[in-house]
Parts: C-alpha cells; sequence; structure tokens
C-alpha cells in the first residue's frame, strides 16, 4: 500500500511516472527561456515607453504653432523685482567679475 501511495506521490509531481527526475537540460531549457523572455519583455517595455514619449511630444510640440503663451509667461517672469535675466549685460558682466566663479574655473 505504502509503495502504491509513493508511486502516486511521485506521479503527481513530476508528471511521468515511468521517470520521476526532472532532466537537468529540461531546467537550463525552461531558466534560459523565463530569461529570454523577462529580457524581451523589458526591452518591449521600454520600446513602448519611447514611442508614447515620441507621441506625446510631438502632439505636444504640433499642437498649436501660433502659441506664444511661453514667451509671455518668461517676459512676466522677467519683470517681477528680484528675476534676474541671466543674458543681460549687467547679469554677464558681474558674473565675470566674481572672484569664486573665475576661482572655481581655475582663471
Amino acid at each position: 500500500m505504502f509503495k502504491k501511495l509513493a508511486k502516486q506521490l511521485k506521479a503527481s509531481k513530476s508528471g511521468n511516472e515511468y521517470f520521476p527526475m526532472d532532466s537537468p537540460v529540461d531546467d537550463v531549457k525552461t531558466e534560459t527561456k523565463k530569461t529570454f523572455l523577462k529580457g524581451l519583455s523589458r526591452h518591449a517595455l521600454n520600446l513602448y515607453e519611447r514611442k508614447t514619449d515620441i507621441t506625446n511630444f510631438t502632439r505636444l510640440a504640433l499642437s498649436n504653432p501660433e502659441n506664444n503663451s511661453h514667451n509671455e509667461i518668461v517676459d512676466e517672469l522677467f519683470h517681477k523685482e528680484g528675476v534676474v535675466d541671466p543674458f543681460s549685460d549687467d547679469a554677464l558682466f558681474s558674473l565675470s567679475e566674481n572672484q569664486r566663479f573665475l576661482k572655481d574655473l581655475g582663471l
């Protein structure tokens, strides 16, 4: 009775009652297949994210070429007190006289 029960348990575990052990070659095959599929899935996800990023950027960039709201926002920001235009002559001149900045540059 015990031998019969042990045989049934081995058959249910391995699925093959005549050869209850798994082949090491099959284990390597399944592991490499899993690794390949995992890498392929990761690559496919990266490609999908790249494609959606490109389509979203294209839709945003080409939505309305006459829209100049970004220029208005920058102009409003520079007209506020405390915000300095980094490309103004005064800002560039003060940067050129900054000793700490020149020291960091090695000049």
